[in-house]
């Protein structure tokens, strides 16, 4: 089992990559079905915004509330781009204050390592930026040095008997296949049939 040593900055690696895929989604393209099964763009958005949320909570007060999330803000619905890029200052600031140094988060019952949480945010909002990206028409694959940090990491956070209701089934990728590919077929979306994620 991989050490779950991710850091902040992996995380600041990944909310930088979803932003710059963000950044294509004009508001004609927020009706457009994604990757992720029943949503649209807007949906992805608002919902990658809401992760970044739970993820500055977790960052600044050592827990996370598994009550229903706060109402969007009346300008998020209206531009979900906007409200992404506010959330992904406040996660940043939060992880800054934070420092590096290890502390405990506490999720219902559970604890959970900062490394860990950081790890798991990381895996969703790379993913979810390459959800962007190819809804958007580019594919921008994941970085990789950022993919290849995560790939270890998915199958840990990730395994098989916890899947269901969060991501598809894994789908095969011809070898030899880049990490951006391995990283987003590990969470049952299909790369390109180029090689390219």
């Amino acid at each position: 089992m991989p050490a779950l040593t991710a850091t902040p900055g992996l995380l600041a690696y990944a909310v930088s990559y979803a932003l710059a895929s963000a950044g294509q989604a004009t508001p004609q393209l927020l009706p457009l079905a994604t990757p992720c099964d029943g949503w649209d763009l807007r949906t992805l958005l608002l919902h990658v915004s809401d992760s970044l949320g739970v993820l500055a909570e977790a960052m600044r007060a050592g827990e996370v509330r598994l009550d229903p999330p706060p109402a969007h803000e009346p300008t998020a619905s209206a531009d979900p781009v906007a409200s992404l890029r506010r959330r992904a200052r406040d996660l940043l600031g939060a992880c800054a204050a934070a420092g590096a140094e290890e502390h405990l988060v506490a999720i219902a019952d559970r604890e959970l390592t900062t490394s860990m949480v950081t790890a798991a945010g990381a895996i969703e909002i790379a993913v979810h930026g390459w959800d962007i990206s190819a809804t958007c028409g580019i594919r921008r694959p994941v970085p990789p040095g950022l993919a290849a940090e995560l790939l270890p990491l998915a199958p840990v956070l990730i395994p098989r008997a916890t899947r269901a209701g969060l991501f598809a089934d894994p789908v095969p990728v011809p070898e030899p296949a880049c990490p951006g590919d391995r990283l987003v077929a590990f969470l049952g979306r299909q790369p390109r049939r180029d090689g390219s994620a």
